[in-house]
């Protein structure tokens, strides 16, 4: 397999056209960590062109015991027949590696992009939590799905609280707009487009969240396999920030906290055999966000899980930072991954040095034991940086 970077997936798949032209923020998020497949490639080809992409690989072979190979995009049509394995397929990869002379045989057809992009539509994570709110007095959640402005105003009228409103096909944490209070003019003219160009919006009401997990799978020829958990952070706006990097068990410990261990195995069952019936035909990676929240009834707490937040069927930062954290993380370590964004010019080199002084990367073994190591290289043009960042002593994270 050749892998690739194009973290433009989910606005591509959304806007579903071959000559789609990213935000000029994500293409440079998807020049400056190029090179993040390596991280979880597992031997094979990454593309990633530029010299500063070659001297970071060189860099970082003498450090850890990296087994895969950069090559230019190039360099792909020397590859034919091995595959290619995008972050995530839609028309405007596809479109991109067909113009670098890669066949038609190598990659999915228009018609299957078609029903990835039904796949990614929300409304599966609607009807799924629907399915799932039923089979346990401690699941929670409520999401709504309306085709009309008329029932989205209605439904915000009489709903008490924060509520939030997303788009259809987006992505997790993007295509989100926050409804504090009364829903403003603008608001209401962002939902009338949405329902205009995607057919409906979801409304939910904001739930007193206290974490945020997920449930990784892979599905292969229609079978559907749990692969591990991923404990992570979002920003208040609901964009991903980053993952810890700690075990299975671990989370499982931290989880149970707040609920029991044998809800969490029941819902993952359940999850498991949804997926399966919902998303026969897909091939790839699934990942299904959900929040431990906070309930109160009658000055009584209770924690609860949301067991389907959301549904991302391609590859996600979560099951990067599991590979990352089995491979390449000394056993007794833990830490964090994270992707950091610098506004201004040359700050990502700034703060790439200071922590290179203050917390310095100890590898033994050809495994970080602790500090920090960046994932992706760090130049004065900069802005976006992958890193992980480690410690010996269990909790600090």
């Amino acid at each position: 397999m050749i892998y690739i970077f194009n973290p433009d997936h989910d606005l591509a798949i959304a806007d579903f056209s071959p000559y789609y032209t990213p935000p000029a923020s994500i293409v440079k998020m998807m020049g400056d960590l190029a090179v993040l497949p390596l991280w979880y490639s597992d031997g094979h080809p990454v593309v990633a062109d530029g010299e500063q992409n070659m001297h970071y690989f060189e860099h970082i072979k003498r450090l850890l015991p990296i087994k895969s190979t950069l090559i230019s995009s190039d360099d792909i049509i020397n590859y034919d027949g091995v595959g290619i394995a995008p972050w995530g397929w839609n028309p405007l990869i596809r479109n991109k590696l067909l113009k670098m002379g890669v066949t038609e045989n190598e990659l999915p057809s228009t018609e299957y992009l078609e029903k990835l992009r039904g796949y990614s539509n929300r409304l599966h994570a609607v009807e799924m939590l629907e399915i799932l709110h039923v089979e346990s007095d401690k699941f929670t959640g409520e999401s709504h799905y309306f085709t009309n402005i008329d029932d989205v105003l209605k439904y915000l009228s009489s709903t008490i609280g924060n509520k939030v409103l997303k788009m259809p096909v987006s992505g997790s944490g993007r295509g989100l707009i926050w409804i504090l209070g009364e829903i403003t003019d603008k608001q209401t003219d962002w939902c009338r487009r949405v329902i205009k160009k995607q057919g409906g919006v979801v409304a939910e009401p904001v739930f007193d969240k206290v974490l945020d997990f997920a449930l990784e799978f892979e599905i292969r020829s229609g079978n559907i396999e749990f692969i591990g958990y991923s404990l992570f952070k979002t920003a208040s706006s609901g964009a991903y920030s980053g993952n810890y990097l700690i075990s299975d068990g671990a989370i499982e410990q931290r989880l149970s906290s707040y609920i029991p261990i044998s809800l969490l195995h029941h819902v993952r069952e359940l999850v498991q055999q949804n997926l399966s019936s919902r998303f026969f035909d897909y091939s790839g990676y699934v990942g299904v966000d959900m929040m431990i929240c906070r309930d109160i009834n009658d000055s009584v707490v209770e924690y609860k899980i949301h067991p389907c937040v959301e549904i991302n069927l391609r590859m996600n930062m979560g099951i990067v930072s599991q590979i990352i954290y089995n491979n390449f993380i000394e056993p007794g370590s833990e830490g964090c991954y994270s992707v950091e964004y610098f506004k201004k010019e040359a700050s990502a080199l700034v703060f790439h040095e200071k922590m290179q002084r203050e917390k310095p990367l100890i590898i033994e073994n050809g495994k970080v034991v602790s500090g920090y190591l960046a994932l992706t290289p760090v130049t004065p043009a900069t802005h976006y940086v992958a890193f992980v960042l480690c410690t010996t002593h269990p909790g600090n994270f």
